[in-house]
């Protein structure tokens, strides 16, 4: 079975924790929104992904920065300030008890449609704000994990532009889908020309001759993590080069791993089932020697960047 990067343990508490839907908070299997709501009816939202590290939310700014100019590109008002959402998601951790270990998905839509259409002036109200946090632990798959290069490209802005983190994902789904029946744990995603952009729900990286590359970033979502290795290693002294690579120089990369919020920093094993190693000494250790500095780099900003109220 694919054992993808988004793997955790269950955790009995998430039974009864509280969920935020707009101002009110409601048990678990209550909280509910309208089946006019936007987000419902068309995918029309925009959503962050936060981790809760020993009481605060790492890196809390930037996330909220992507999310405010989601919805102004979409073009409707998220209806808080943000010190008053951040008040809001500190106020749903309070009423839970959460102090650390917790994933926070932040989402917000258009609103309530006066009947299911995509205009956006059939939203009545105000947008909906909704706050699920939940215990969850990454599950790394020791031995790293599979990817699949997906038929599904990443498009360009002129298109739908994938730098807007949206509801509708129907493009990283159908990549999924196809990875999965591949039994890999991930898709591999290509942009138009055919180089490597990212995949289908984290950011990639492969690791060549004590180089770091990843893709441009032209097709691909403004990740946090992935913004913040790139300034990590930078400031190491290491060798980041976004560029366009082509599959050719994934098969032949010392290393491999994926970014997320999620799970920080997860080793790749293998792409299309060739192993990654050097083509010459072989695939050394799981993590290799510069993923697990990185993901050490990574801790320590953590450490220095965690918001707290």
């Amino acid at each position: 079975m694919a054992y993808g990067v988004h793997a955790y343990a269950d955790d009995p508490r998430n039974a009864s924790i509280l969920i935020a839907v707009n101002d009110q908070l409601m048990p678990r299997d209550q909280a509910v929104v309208s089946v006019f709501d936007s987000g419902f009816v068309l995918g029309d939202g925009v959503w962050e992904g936060l981790r809760l590290h020993q009481g605060g939310i790492p890196f809390l700014w930037a996330h909220l920065e992507r999310l405010y100019e989601g919805a102004k590109t979409l073009d409707f008002s998220v209806g808080l300030t943000p010190d008053e959402l951040v008040k809001r998601i500190f106020d749903c951790l309070a009423a839970n008890g959460m102090t650390d270990g917790v994933h926070i998905r932040l989402m917000v839509t258009r609103g309530i449609k006066a009947t299911p259409y995509q205009d956006p002036r059939v939203t009545i109200g105000d947008a909906t704000i909704v706050i699920i946090p939940e215990y969850k632990a990454p599950s790394p798959k020791p031995d790293g994990i599979s990817l699949f290069t997906s038929t599904i490209r990443r498009t360009a802005p002129d298109m739908q532009d994938q730098k807007l983190n949206s509801h509708s994902k129907l493009n990283c789904i159908q990549a999924c889908i196809q990875a999965a029946k591949a039994g890999a744990d991930e898709a591999l995603m290509l942009d138009p020309q055919g180089f490597v952009a990212t995949c289908n729900s984290t950011h990639f990286f492969i690791v060549r001759r004590g180089e770091v590359w990843t893709s441009t970033g032209d097709y691909c979502l403004g990740g946090i993590t992935r913004g913040n290795i790139i300034r990590v290693a930078e400031a190491a002294g290491i060798t980041v080069r976004q560029k366009n690579f082509s599959l050719t120089d994934v098969y032949g990369a010392d290393e491999a791993f994926v970014t997320g919020t999620f799970a920080g920093l997860t080793s790749v094993r293998e792409v299309d089932g060739r192993r990654i190693g050097h083509p010459l000494t072989g695939p050394g250790p799981i993590p290799g020697d510069m993923t697990a500095r990185l993901a050490g780099l990574y801790r320590e900003l953590i450490e220095r960047e965690t918001f707290r109220l």
